[in-house]
């Protein structure tokens, strides 16, 4: 096998080029193209199938089907043309399938506004991360949405999609794009959505079931390596994992709650009103920048230990 055909090139490649470039905002991105084809079949499939769910159960086939389709072809072909250009088609597709970069840099832009002492800026920067309204939180309750985001899309945009990638490859990483995107998109339980969009939501729920476990799991152990408390962690994720209305996000959040030795969830405002939400962890410890700091080593020690994990353990089947 050459390193142009070697899985290991492919994860390891792209795990550096999210880490120093982020995301390739001024390329042409899979995800644009995948809320493109969901915003143009929402309307036909309801007029086609006027039962709601079962239109919205083939929206979910198409898009899922189309996209790895799509990717595993696109692949495919460039190694027919050269090995060099199945290589780069792959990193690529690899590459635009992890966040770790960019949820770093969006959230760092709340924390940056709390130095900088301008307390309206970093609520509107919360804004543009959270679903809660913003306008009248306090630093502490900044720093809980901002730690509270890293921790939950730690799970699902940087170790699901790697988890995989590594299991199936850059066609499967963009497949599972295509589901979160889908439940970004259609996954609401609003009059509208909530039966259009109940298969993406549920199918979302399955794709995460073991990335946002495993995720859990990685940052127990890479908790002490991150200055962090290994043993709060274990602790709060065993007690508070399920207290999240999502079946998977309460698992990150109470691993890094632990961690932090920090409390997470209670009281958000939704349009107007208070929603009361279980929390997560104990507070030890006040929600701090430094919170927020131990939050993001988490996320990047996590994505480490995965790497690492499967390079060790399966990469060598591959060589």
């Amino acid at each position: 096998m050459t390193i142009a055909e070697s899985p290991i090139a492919v994860v390891l490649g792209a795990v550096l080029l999210d880490l120093v470039l982020g995301d390739p905002r001024a390329l042409p991105h899979p995800v644009v193209g995948i809320g493109e084809l969901i915003s143009s079949l929402e309307g036909p499939l309801r007029r086609l199938i006027p039962n709601a769910r079962a239109a919205g159960i083939l929206l979910l086939v198409i898009t899922v089907g189309a996209s790895y389709a799509l990717a595993a072809s696109l692949i495919y072909a460039a190694y027919l043309l050269a090995p060099a250009a199945g290589l780069l088609v792959s990193l690529y597709l690899a590459w635009v399938s992890l966040a770790a970069r960019s949820l770093h840099l969006e959230s760092a832009r709340v924390v940056r506004a709390l130095q900088e002492g301008d307390l309206p800026a970093a609520r509107v920067a919360l804004s543009y991360i959270v679903g809660r309204e913003t306008a009248e939180l306090d630093e502490p309750e900044i720093i809980r949405g901002a730690v509270e985001t890293v921790a939950e899309n730690t799970g699902d945009g940087v170790i699901a999609p790697l988890f995989y990638l590594v299991l199936g490859g850059p066609a499967l990483a963009i497949a599972y794009k295509a589901v979160n995107t889908l439940d970004s998109m259609v996954g609401y339980k609003n009059e509208r959505y909530l039966e259009f969009g109940w298969a993406s939501a549920r199918f979302d729920d399955v794709a995460n079931y073991l990335p946002a476990r495993l995720t859990g799991v990685l940052m127990v152990l890479v908790a002490p390596l991150c200055g962090l408390n290994g043993g709060g962690a274990w602790r709060i994720l065993r007690r508070d994992g399920r207290n999240h209305s999502s079946p998977n996000s309460g698992f990150p959040e109470a691993a890094a709650a632990g961690a932090l030795g920090v409390r997470l969830g209670g009281a958000n405002r939704y349009f107007g009103k208070i929603v009361e939400k279980p929390t997560i962890g104990d507070p030890l410890l006040p929600l701090s920048q430094e919170s927020y700091a131990g939050v993001v080593r988490l996320m990047y020690g996590s994505e480490a230990l995965l790497v690492v994990g499967w390079g060790v353990l399966v990469a060598p089947f591959h060589l």
